[in-house]
């Protein structure tokens, strides 16, 4: 029987396009259980964008990774191949981006159910950015920039929380936003720049770096302890 691995939710950082090594990925490839782990890069959410994949490619590696590899979903979406690319990789990435655009590609091409069964099969996923929100549970369409009305729409949810990223500029706008269309009690981590947080099989989630948490209680959205 296959044993789920933890998921990694990242939240990408401007400043390490200066690093060599992030001791952060290295954490993220070493519970892939083998050495320089080969990952299958899914840039749904950058429209497969080749100079992105290009330079976290190298980050990757760099950074203790084997061969990285673009699982085109975008562009030459092929089913057959895509699927070979994934389950051949000891781990999957979900790239950074537009997490609406990202969600519309994953449910045009019927992706979801594969990845869900990807991680049920042992597979290591981990998220940066925008794909740390689309392997979460849900996120905000907003219906009109100008009076900031949305609704909810669904993730991949392979990762069981609500969470946003690099958003502490903005007081956590956002993330305060998808709480408040939310279930009373509801939960959300603000995941800040350069840290990530790491939800393992059983639901626990423990942050690596700096993580905010809020909690829905009745209208209002407050911060709360882990």
């Amino acid at each position: 029987m296959s044993v789920r691995k933890p998921i990694f939710l990242i939240a990408g950082d401007p400043g390490s396009r200066r690093i060599k090594s992030d001791p952060l990925l290295q954490t993220v490839f070493d519970t892939c259980g083998v050495s320089s782990p080969s990952i299958a890069y899914i840039g749904a959410a950058s429209n497969d964008d080749r100079g992105f994949f290009t330079w976290v490619s190298s980050y990757f590696v760099n950074s203790g990774s084997g061969t990285v590899t673009l699982a085109p979903t975008s562009r030459r979406f092929e089913r057959r191949s895509f699927a070979k690319t994934c389950e051949a990789a000891d781990a999957v990435f979900i790239s950074g981006g537009d997490v609406e655009e990202g969600m519309h590609v994953v449910a045009k091409r019927s992706l979801a159910p594969f990845l869900r069964e990807l991680y049920r099969g042992g597979k290591s996923i981990f998220g940066v950015s925008a794909g740390s929100i689309m392997l979460a549970r849900a996120w905000v369409h907003w219906k009109d920039d100008d009076d900031h009305v949305g609704n909810l729409f669904s993730c991949l949810g392979i990762a069981d929380i609500m969470c946003d990223t690099h958003g502490e500029n903005e007081s956590w706008g956002e993330l305060t936003a998808l709480l408040q269309l939310s279930p009373d009690a509801s939960i959300g981590y603000g995941i800040r720049a350069g840290s990530a947080i790491r939800v393992d099989p059983d639901g626990t989630v423990a942050p690596m770096g700096k993580v905010d948490t809020f909690v829905k209680t009745g209208d209002v959205v407050r911060p709360a302890k882990m």
